[in-house]
């Protein structure tokens, strides 16, 4: 079975085509400025040089046709045959509390998902549009639907209710719902099997440390607690977003700016973060550089990102009774070094103990801690698309052998 990745966002679409006899990827690629002057799809076969092909992309119909085109081509495509593909799986951002598992696409499906988009404005619609097109060019190909929201709908009532009027909850759904749910699903089933350990008998705190950053502890498999909230504003310091805060501050700085809702929230969004405080940038590259150069502001960035981690590790061992795994992942926790040195200094109470030697790598499944370290900290790159492709095998195949 071949399984065709899409995720869909308002002017890109990104796509991976897995093989699942072996779970290998055959190729990947993104199809960025839909929409937009100056389009192109960029593609890359696995073991061959990529290809970037510029055209006018006015829409995802015109942009997912390219996807396929791009994988049946003469010269870098991977297959013969669009029936090649078994299957499509597309990443939905939200799935509400309608979704606690990934779900195969029907008219109900796809109604449920276009119930909630008032949730995530800026993602459903776009995800819901790559579905769309998905069946109006593989009409007889099976369509499942992958949400970032469902991993974390295990989550009990206390960790997930805001303390606010019952009824903003009953007639708007305001509650915790957390995301990058199959990055922290992927990383911490993985993180159980390089430790060759029940993942339902681990403790598990799971750190995806990017642009956007988000936590989840897990305990007996399920999610008992994640950081972002309604939207993934909420939580860690991010790049661009700003994390917990005193919701005063925002009536506060409206009144004394002048801010509308929309300018407002666009400031939280994508002024605010490490970019907002260090006045450099999004990049913790460009921040550390500039810190080491003597720059306070940036290193004051630094600084606050990792004690907002630690804080939430700490909490998490609360609401967990301890920590067995703590797990860094995505492009700041896999990579930054210093970044994850900081997070531990000072866990030792929790057994954690960082080992320096085994931290000085990048981009590797490692542990980090010291052989002697009551619990574990470890580096596991996340697969998001592999869980997509996983999840649709198997309810595809759930399916088949229903019909059977």
């Amino acid at each position: 079975m071949k399984v065709l990745v899409l995720n869909c966002g308002s002017s890109s679409a990104k796509y991976q085509l897995i093989n699942m006899e072996d779970e290998s990827p055959l190729a990947s690629g993104v199809v960025e400025r839909i929409g937009i002057d100056g389009a192109f799809l960029t593609h890359e076969p696995v073991g061959s040089e990529e290809v970037k092909i510029e055209n006018e992309i006015p829409d995802h119909s015109v942009a997912i046709k390219m996807v396929i085109d791009a994988l049946l081509d003469d010269d870098y495509g991977v297959i013969d045959s669009m029936d090649e593909i078994s299957a499509v799986g597309h990443r939905v951002v939200h799935g509400g509390e309608n979704f606690a598992d990934s779900a195969l696409i029907d008219d109900e499906v796809y109604n449920a998902i276009d119930e909630v988009k008032h949730l995530a404005p800026l993602h459903n619609p776009p995800n819901l549009l790559g579905i769309q097109v998905s069946q109006e060019l593989m009409p007889e190909t099976p369509d499942v639907a992958v949400f970032d929201t469902a991993f974390h709908q295990t989550m009990p009532a206390k960790s997930y209710m805001y303390a606010l009027p019952y009824e903003w909850y009953e007639d708007y759904g305001v509650r915790r719902y957390g995301f990058h749910g199959t990055s922290h699903k992927y990383v911490a089933r993985r993180a159980a099997e390089i430790l060759d350990k029940p993942f339902e008998d681990l403790k598990i705190i799971t750190c995806h440390l990017g642009n956007g950053a988000s936590m989840a502890a897990v305990k007996g498999g399920k999610v008992m607690d994640t950081s972002m909230g309604l939207t993934p504003l909420e939580g860690l310091v991010m790049g661009t977003r700003c994390g917990d805060i005193d919701p005063a501050i925002v009536p506060f700085m409206m009144e004394n700016e002048g801010y509308e809702p929309a300018e407002m929230d666009n400031v939280l969004n994508k002024k605010s973060g490490v970019a907002g405080l260090s006045g450099v940038s999004n990049d913790f590259r460009d921040i550390g550089e500039e810190a080491e150069n003597g720059n306070e502001q940036a290193q004051i960035a630094i600084d606050v990102f990792a004690q907002r981690v630690k804080k939430y590790i700490g909490s998490y061992s609360a609401v967990l009774g301890g920590a067995d795994v703590v797990v860094f992942t995505a492009g700041i926790g896999e990579n930054a070094i210093d970044i994850r040195a900081k997070i531990l200094d000072g866990l030792d109470y929790l057994g954690l103990t960082l080992d320096e030697e085994k931290n000085d790598m990048r981009g590797e499944e490692q542990v980090i801690t010291t052989d002697d370290s009551d619990n574990i900290a470890i580096v596991v790159p996340t697969n998001e698309e592999l869980v997509i492709a996983r999840d649709t095998k198997r309810l595809v195949e759930e399916a088949e052998e229903v019909a059977s």
